[in-house]
């Protein structure tokens, strides 16, 4: 599996907000209508985890989450060869958004390291702006392809029909993805699924989390997926609808850009 070549204290310190200096929510806010994605450290403890999670969204329950709202993700030891449990495993994790067979998928992932993996337990981000563009140029078909209404079904018997690329009336656009085994494909779509995951992987940066570290992503914009791990890997996550305005999806790459590529076929 091939990587993008990103050094991981780049796209850390990149993305960084002080979650301890005056006005940090308001940053947090601006920066995650910019790009997408806050990195944040100092949270040592479930109940900081928790505080920092009130105070940017209303917290959404997930089926396997405490009476809080937060879940923790580890390997249990008994989910990781069950259809869609591959996070509460110890091997890799597909790109993928969170809640992907649901119509509408929280807005906000925050997800903290308590503890991290002997070896192993990489996390890789991808942007989904970054992922759309790489596709449009390699593959307008592709692009075109994934942008067909219900092209894709995620999620069990009670899933949801839908399509990876959303594009809204105002021109934004939202990424939705599982690849597991909750994952189904039109025939349509089936044949660029290798074009969809070169652009994710090219996109892909790579992060090692320490404790207390953490980041929160914008789930309808960045992908994010990890590397099979050893030892006794804990990270809380929290989903939820942010207690700021946030514009649906992002704007993709200058269209001036996206028609130079157009006139580019896909290769087989």
């Amino acid at each position: 599996m091939r990587h993008a070549a990103v050094g991981p204290v780049a796209l850390f310190s990149g993305h960084y907000v002080n979650i301890r200096a005056p006005h940090a929510s308001d940053a947090i806010a601006a920066q995650l209508r910019e790009t997408g994605l806050v990195t944040i450290d100092g949270l040592q403890n479930r109940q900081n985890v928790l505080t920092l999670a009130s105070r940017l969204m209303a917290i959404t329950p997930h089926p396997h989450s405490a009476p809080d709202g937060l879940t923790l993700i580890r390997d249990t030891g008994s989910h990781a060869h069950r259809a869609g449990f591959a996070g509460l495993g110890s091997g890799d994790l597909q790109a993928h958004t969170e809640r992907s067979g649901v119509p509408r998928p929280p807005r906000l992932m925050l997800l903290v390291c308590l503890r991290p993996a002997p070896t192993g337990g990489e996390v890789l981000l991808a942007d989904g702006r970054d992922v759309h563009a790489r596709l449009v140029q390699s593959c307008r078909e592709a692009a075109v392809t994934f942008s067909q209404p219900r092209t894709a079904y995620f999620g069990s018997g009670a899933g949801h029909a839908t399509q990876v690329i959303t594009t809204h009336a105002d021109g934004r656009i939202s990424i939705r993805l599982r690849q597991d085994g909750l994952a189904r494909w039109s025939p349509i779509a089936q044949p660029y699924l290798p074009r969809l995951r070169g652009a994710i992987t090219d996109s892909q940066h790579r992060i090692t989390l320490q404790a207390g570290q953490g980041y929160l992503l914008d789930n309808h914009r960045w992908l994010h997926a990890r590397t099979r791990f050893s030892g006794d890997r804990q990270l809380l996550r929290a989903l939820g609808e942010p207690l700021f305005s946030l514009p649906e999806g992002f704007v993709p790459h200058p269209p001036a850009t996206l028609l130079a590529t157009l006139a580019r076929r896909c290769r087989t």
